[in-house]
């Protein structure tokens, strides 16, 4: 089975976010890697990182919570 490898930049496009919040994930263990050199991530570990935090408020990692009612209905909304 071949499974894609993104760069830290390329996860953090994906993500829509930058690549210090990337890196963030990694070193907090949110989000597994591989070092080959620079950081690389499976797609299929990207997939299982959005699954499993789907209803979680990431914005702050070394704080991750569970969305409440009313903020997963304003996003599920947009």
């Amino acid at each position: 089975m071949e499974d894609v490898l993104y760069t830290v930049a390329e996860t953090a496009k994906l993500l829509k976010t930058n690549t210090n919040y990337v890196y963030d994930l990694i070193n907090k263990g949110l989000l597994s890697a591989l070092k080959l050199g620079s950081y690389k991530i499976r797609r299929s570990t990207l997939m299982e990182f959005l699954e499993k935090f789907e209803g979680y408020d990431l914005t702050d990692v070394n704080n991750v919570k569970e969305l409440t009612k009313g903020e997963k209905k304003n996003v599920s909304s947009n």
